[in-house]
């Protein structure tokens, strides 16, 4: 097997130099670098990733741990991060926490053991403090769709509560003023967030928030289905359901047919993340743009910034979410 030593000598340079090229350093002439690369196809040679962690005390690997592996959300996100670190010659070591505490601190255990040169977290059920402490340490963390003040430079999130408020206050655009929510499981910050905006929206037009008129779902289609049954069960009148994610607006719009509803004539309904499939429902949902890839993506840029000293990128936090009006919420007359 060849070795570094005798591609330097084949090429004619120092071993700096044959590691200078490896590296991708740009302090290398184009007619120098491909002298070693011409030698290194020649020789056959192959670079031993554990070496050169070992020399540069780099791993060129970043930990990413999601809350699942299915679903359009983390897969887009996923997606955005590896896309850009990949172009920047790094890959990604990724595990799950399923949104329980002890399996979120098992992965990052896990991901620590790996040597990852960063970690990029979504995490839900760990604590605040618990981030803080974790932040202390040797390896950098980064928060993906989460806010802590005192980690704020290294969050990548979007305004949650500015998210609730626009999408009720489209429905209230509408001329609706009875409203159904449909959350997700108070101990995720996004859900918390966005019920605020719910909240805010219906205050701002004098209309008060009705406990009867609210469910706590599971972020999938069946806490959409379920709520609507709930509302339904117990005869709730409303004209327009805002739920606090796309998964759950589906499955809400599933039951509302298979129980007589025309949609949206009968009923109006909101959703919240613009996944994929939004724009294939019938009719296609409203929605609110949540840019999980460009987050990704953004995150990937802070750690290449922070970590690896990459030059000229700019840096956003907090993404904005918009309106994205379809189909599915129409004018209550």
């Amino acid at each position: 097997m060849a070795t570094i030593y005798q591609v330097s000598e084949l090429a004619g340079v120092s071993l700096a130099t044959v590691s200078r090229v490896l590296n991708k350093n740009t302090r290398v002439s184009d007619k120098t670098r491909e002298k070693v690369e011409n030698a290194m196809n020649e020789l056959g040679y192959r670079p031993n990733s554990i070496a050169q962690s070992l020399a540069s005390n780099r791993s060129n690997s970043v930990g990413i741990l999601v809350a699942e592996l299915h679903g359009p959300i983390f897969g887009h996100m996923m997606a955005g991060i590896e896309s850009e670190l990949r172009a920047a010659g790094k890959h990604v070591i990724i595990t799950t926490g399923h949104s329980e505490e002890e399996k979120e601190k098992d992965g990052i255990e896990f991901l620590l053991s790996r040597n990852c040169d960063a970690l990029i977290l979504h995490v839900e059920a760990v604590s605040d403090e618990f981030l803080i402490e974790l932040s202390k340490g040797t390896v950098p963390i980064y928060l993906m769709s989460r806010y802590v003040s005192e980690l704020k430079d290294h969050c990548i999130s979007i305004d949650n509560c500015l998210g609730g408020y626009l999408a009720t206050q489209a429905v209230l655009a509408q001329g609706h003023t009875d409203i159904a929510y449909i959350t997700g499981h108070q101990y995720k910050a996004d859900s918390v967030n966005r019920l605020i905006g719910h909240k805010k929206a219906l205050a701002e037009k004098n209309i008060a928030f009705d406990e009867n008129l609210f469910f706590v779902g599971d972020y999938k289609e069946t806490g959409g289905s379920a709520g609507l049954k709930h509302f339904i069960d117990n005869k709730r009148s409303f004209s327009a359901l805002v739920c606090a994610n796309d998964e759950m607006a589906s499955g809400a719009m599933k039951y509302a047919r298979e129980h007589g509803y025309e949609l949206p004539k009968d009923l109006s309904i909101m959703g919240f993340d613009n996944v994929i499939f939004a724009n294939y429902l019938y009719p296609k949902l409203t929605t609110i743009d949540n840019p999980v890839s460009d987050m990704g993506k953004m995150a990937a840029k802070l750690v290449l910034k922070t970590v690896y000293n990459q030059k000229n990128i700019e840096i956003q936090n907090i993404f904005e979410p918009k309106v994205i009006m379809r189909k599915s919420v129409i004018e209550h007359k």
